[in-house]
């Protein structure tokens, strides 16, 4: 099973108790926000979820879930914004009361978007704080609790949120638009593993993904004549997992493609890829000299029988000599007239 599949199904192998997303003003990363909702309200049914709705209405990521399940509370802030809203109020104390209210049991934590939360307290070490207390909370619960958040890059949380210190364990899933991978692939002649060594292409790879700027551009301005490619149809995703078990830790780090009508999937499944991921073996021929000449130098069946049955003028045939066991071995030596052999020392007169 693929990383991102076992990240969607949530086996009990890859449970981690922090899930990151990241979005990115050229590729949206709620599509698969969406579909581990959906898959995890049908397919553990005991536990709790709650969600909370900063920056895309509740009705939108739950869309694929129809009807609504009993065990989830959704909580739409969208209409709440500071100086804007009148009666507004910190959600910070009001989410923690939600999670510790939460029935016994695993709960599933997701937060949509955690920029938007910042924004909305004001300080990001205050939101780090929050957060860091919120896991504590979803770390007390029963496995596989686990919490949800979703960011967008560039974002001044995103290298608090991914440092061990906050959390030892997580699982990130980087959103990338497929242009970013065309580009690679035409400009820099490295398409992704196994068309190309995975050093070489992560090495080029990932310098350019962090470059946020040079991304939109590339996805607005020249490859979509404008119009953009960061669509929601097919999306590539980098995902990162760290933890272990015991002293044991490892770090994972995997390309994987996405596709709104099959999930996750393989690169080479992507239809915008399939030019990409396509190695053909080139095959350089070279001037036959047997052409062209005035004379004939193939060889009949006849002539080539003989010439298989010609003894070859070696001793052994390719077979190496068999030598006894106790055989010694010993140099003899014929000097010759022009040798100066002397069985005097030469430097007996030096006194040494």
């Amino acid at each position: 099973m693929s990383l991102l599949s076992a990240t969607v199904k949530d086996p009990p192998r890859l449970q981690q108790p922090f899930l990151f997303i990241q979005s990115s003003i050229a590729q949206s990363g709620v599509p698969l926000l969406r579909q581990i909702l959906a898959s995890n309200l049908t397919t553990r049914s005991s536990n709790h979820f709650l969600l909370f709705s900063f920056i895309y209405p509740s009705a939108d990521i739950l869309r694929d879930v129809s009807p609504l399940p009993e065990n989830i509370d959704v909580f739409d802030w969208l209409d709440s914004v500071p100086g804007y809203s009148d009666g507004w109020s910190d959600p910070r104390a009001k989410i923690l009361s939600a999670v510790e209210k939460a029935p016994p049991g695993a709960i599933q934590v997701v937060i949509d978007s955690v920029d938007t939360l910042c924004a909305d307290i004001g300080s990001v070490s205050e939101t780090y704080t929050f957060l860091s207390d919120l896991l504590a909370i979803v770390r007390a619960r029963p496995s596989p609790s686990r919490l949800v958040l979703h960011a967008t890059r560039p974002s001044q949380l995103i290298p608090l949120l991914t440092q061990p210190t906050f959390s030892p364990s997580i699982i990130q899933l980087i959103a990338h638009p497929v242009a970013l991978l065309i580009h690679l692939a035409r400009e820099y002649l490295t398409p992704p593993p196994p068309f190309s060594p995975k050093a070489k292409f992560w090495s080029a790879f990932l310098p350019l993904s962090e470059r946020i700027y040079d991304v939109e551009r590339l996805v607005y301005e020249i490859t979509s004549n404008g119009e953009g490619s960061g669509g929601v149809a097919e999306i590539v995703f980098e995902i990162i997992v760290r933890g272990g078990e015991g002293r044991k830790r490892s770090i994972e780090r995997e390309l994987e493609g996405w596709s709104s009508s099959s999930g996750p999937c393989d690169l080479t499944k992507l239809d915008s890829l399939k030019g990409v991921c396509t190695k053909k073996a080139i095959v350089e021929t070279g001037p036959d000299p047997t052409q062209n000449v005035s004379f004939n130098l193939n060889l009949t069946s006849s002539q080539q029988e003989s010439r298989a049955q010609v003894p070859l003028p070696y001793a052994h045939e390719g077979n190496p000599a068999k030598s006894a066991a106790n055989t010694t071995s010993a140099i003899f030596y014929d000097p010759d007239s022009a040798d100066d052999i002397d069985d005097d020392d030469p430097d007996e007169d030096l006194d040494i």
